[in-house]
C-alpha cells in the first residue's frame, strides 16, 4: 500500500467511524432520555419523524463505510507468515492480533446495527407494520443491542489504536 492510499483509506475510515460512534453515543446518552421526556410532554413526534430517521441513516451507513475502509486498510498490510493483513487480523495472528480484536468487535457491532437495531427501529418508527406488543419488544431489543454496541465500542477503539499501523508500528515492529 502506498502512503497516499493508506492516508486516504485511513481518513475515510476515521471520519466514518466518528460519524458511526458519535451517533451511537448520541442515541445512548442524549436521544433515549430526550425522547422519554418529549413523549411525557406530548412533543416526541417531531423527533421521531425528522431527527431519528435521518440520524439512523447516517448511523447505519457510517457503520458500513467504517467497516469497508477498515477492511481495505487491513488488507493492505503485510502480516506474519506472508498472510494478508485482513486474514491475519481476523485470525488474531502475531502483531495483527490487537487490531484483530478491534476488527472483530467492530464486525459484531456492524452486525448488531443491521441485524438487530435497524430492523427493530423500523418497527418502532412505523416504517414497517407492527402491533403495540411487537413495538414494545422491538424497543427492548434495539435498546439492548445499542447499549451492547456502546460497551463494545470502548475496547474496540482501544484495540484499533494499538494495532500495527501508523505510530504503533514502532512498538510492534
Amino acid at each position: 500500500m502506498t502512503p497516499a492510499t493508506d492516508w486516504v483509506l485511513r481518513w475515510f475510515h476515521i471520519m466514518a467511524g466518528i460519524m458511526w460512534i458519535g451517533l451511537l453515543y448520541f442515541f445512548n446518552f442524549v436521544n433515549v432520555a430526550a425522547v422519554k421526556e418529549a413523549t411525557a410532554a406530548g412533543e416526541a413526534a417531531p423527533i421521531s419523524k425528522y431527527v431519528v430517521p435521518r440520524a439512523l441513516f447516517f448511523f447505519r451507513w457510517g457503520a458500513v463505510v467504517t467497516w469497508i475502509f477498515g477492511a481495505a486498510l487491513l488488507g493492505g498490510y503485510p502480516a506474519p507468515n506472508g498472510m494478508n493483513g485482513f486474514a491475519a487480523a481476523f485470525g488474531l495472528q502475531g502483531t495483527m492480533a490487537p487490531i484483530g480484536f478491534g476488527a472483530w468487535l467492530g464486525t459484531i457491532m456492524l452486525l448488531n446495527v443491521w441485524a438487530l437495531i435497524w430492523p427493530n427501529q423500523k418497527k418502532i418508527l412505523g416504517f414497517v407494520p407492527a402491533t403495540d406488543e411487537q413495538k414494545a419488544k422491538a424497543r427492548r431489543i434495539a435498546f439492548l443491542a445499542s447499549r451492547t454496541n456502546t460497551m463494545l465500542s470502548i475496547p474496540m477503539i482501544f484495540f484499533m489504536a494499538t494495532g500495527p499501523t501508523s505510530m504503533s508500528q514502532f512498538i510492534y515492529h
